[in-house]
């Protein structure tokens, strides 16, 4: 029996990097971490517990669930950490503890011996996830899963070796035959690069959810999470939120991404070697500065803000 806090390395099929026994309090401070547009946090926990309560009752010739949740958008945006969460506030909603969460690391799986790749693939979905799951309801996390099933009809068969289009026809394969005989696994991918993944995955995916960077009450929420977070060490920087310059601040981060947005805190706090030496003497022009300079940081690299 795992308990909250097994943390499975040694032994591990290839391509499964941890397992965790749910719910994990861990993971809970992530899913409130994450400020996502209204109503999607909801919507994804709606159709998470769905796959629980119906899929073992309903024949998929009537609904033809897949088990599969994608989340998309870029870098930084919170993607894993909601996936993660949600993986325990599942749990939390059956008021159980034989849920488990397992997380694959798809780059395990790559080999440039011709086959290895695509044999990897599907011993990863038609043994281990299956053994490791058991008949116990299991989360299973796909981080970048563009790695595992990307877009054939981008790839060049001189530039990319016939393997990694197998692997893409693997996945599928298996996706299908999980869908039909394991109603108790629940995927959740996560993918930076959308226009990468294979079409004919997205169209197994039972619900995709978009989680774009933050508009200026998300850069609040973020921002503030963060200052009153570094207030229960430092309870001046917590005395920021709601002063005169932070509605400023705040408007500096649009344009960041919610971990950019964090990092440029971290930044104000190492502005100066005193305010390093004592962070509670950073100042909202410090954040407001920081958070001024990773925009022009992210536009010199061609991104947007």
């Amino acid at each position: 029996m795992l308990d909250s806090t097994t943390n499975l390395r040694d032994g591990l099929p290839k391509g499964i990097h941890r397992i965790r026994a749910l719910p994990d309090p861990q993971l809970a401070l992530l899913w409130d971490s994450i400020h996502v547009g209204a109503g999607q946090k909801e919507q994804l926990l709606s159709q998470a517990v769905l796959n629980f309560t119906l899929r073992a009752q309903v024949p998929r010739t009537v609904l033809p669930l897949h088990g599969v949740i994608l989340l998309v958008g870029p870098p930084g945006t919170g993607k894993t950490s909601l996936a993660l969460g949600l993986a325990d506030r599942v749990a939390r909603s059956f008021k159980s503890n034989g849920f488990r969460l397992v997380e694959v690391d798809p780059h395990q799986l790559a080999n440039s011996a011709l086959g290895k790749t695509q044999r990897a693939v599907s011993d990863l979905f038609s043994e281990a996830l299956r053994s490791v799951a058991g008949s116990a309801p299991t989360v299973v996390l796909l981080d970048e899963v563009e790695t595992l099933a990307v877009d054939r009809s981008r790839l060049s068969m001189d530039a990319n070796p016939i393997d990694v289009h197998r692997a893409t026809d693997a996945v599928l394969v298996q996706l299908d035959l999980l869908a039909e005989s394991n109603p108790n696994l629940l995927f959740v991918a996560t993918s930076n690069f959308p226009q990468a993944l294979d079409e004919a995955f997205t169209s197994r995916c039972d619900l995709v959810i978009e989680v774009p960077l933050p508009d200026i009450e998300g850069c609040r929420r973020i921002l503030g999470d963060c200052v009153l977070g570094l207030g229960q060490t430092y309870p001046t920087i917590g005395r920021l939120v709601g002063a005169e310059g932070f509605d400023a601040a705040v408007a500096a981060c649009v344009g960041l991404d919610g971990r950019a947005i964090r990092k440029a805190v971290g930044n104000a706090l190492a502005s100066s070697p005193e305010t390093a030496m004592d962070p509670g003497k950073v100042t909202l022009a410090d954040i407001h500065g920081a958070a001024e300079a990773a925009r022009k940081a992210r536009l010199a690299a061609g991104g947007k803000a």
